[in-house]
């Protein structure tokens, strides 16, 4: 069992003008094997706090902690933080030309396992986990995300999901971009790699259709930088059928 705490957690980046405190103080507590749907309005502070756990250099901790079974997230760099079991699966996920996905995949894993992998376990390992996802073996030989639709993309992450397998994934907005069954085996992925290594889960969203596939066990509400409601799946419904205006002036 691991567990990622977040206390207090304050977040400022910069601007043309000036700084701007985006997270006032963020509490949340996930387990292995939970998912938590994080939720809320364009500018509430959701993809801050993905790329603040995740070390990302735009965004300065002014407050709070981040810790992982213990250790403090914020002391280490952004590799350690990957080597300690995190995975940030990004909304809108860079191209690396040059650089072959089957490469990108083996070092990734060498970096996490301490040794390369065995090249004919690999190879079956890789191979399983595109078919999972009805991915072109060809796709192997592509550079990353170069030319990549987005559902190509995406469906690129969650194989370094269930391939690397980490600790705890944050997955900032998976369903942009996605058509409906492309959403189905993303989501399918997903499912897989939380049974499969007892993942604790961040589901950062917009919207509820995802959630219908990937059953969150508490749903938060963000607005202005602040978690302002916690619940159930039935939060979501709540939401889908009433939006966030009630929660916008709080």
């Amino acid at each position: 069992m691991s567990t990622l705490e977040i206390r207090g957690l304050e977040v400022t980046v910069d601007t043309d003008n000036g700084v701007v405190e985006i997270l006032k103080g963020v509490d949340l507590t996930i387990k292995s094997g939970e998912t938590h749907a994080i939720m809320g309005p364009n500018g509430s502070g959701k993809s801050t706090l993905a790329y603040s756990i995740a070390g990302h250099p735009k965004y300065t901790i002014t407050g709070g902690t981040v810790t992982l079974d213990g250790a403090d997230v914020l002391e280490m760099s952004v590799d350690e933080r990957a080597k300690a079991g995190l995975f940030l699966a990004m909304q809108y996920p860079v191209e690396v030309p040059g650089v072959s996905v089957s490469n990108f995949l083996r070092t990734a894993a060498t970096a996490l396992r301490g040794e390369a992998p065995k090249l004919r376990t690999w190879v079956t390992e890789v191979k399983s986990a595109m078919e999972a996802l009805n991915m072109d073996p060809a796709f192997a030989t592509r550079n990353v995300n170069e030319g990549f639709s987005g559902g190509e993309k995406k469906r690129h992450e969650i194989m370094q999901l269930e391939l690397l397998k980490p600790k705890m994934a944050i997955l900032d907005e998976t369903d942009s971009g996605l058509d409906v069954d492309a959403l189905r085996i993303v989501s399918e992925g997903v499912n897989r790699a939380k049974e499969a290594n007892n993942l604790g889960v961040i589901l950062i969203t917009h919207y509820t259709r995802i959630l219908r596939y990937i059953k969150p066990d508490f749903v938060h509400v963000f607005a202005n930088g602040r978690i302002v409601e916690q619940g159930g799946p039935e939060l979501a419904e709540k939401l889908e059928a009433n939006g966030y205006a009630d929660y916008v002036s709080k």
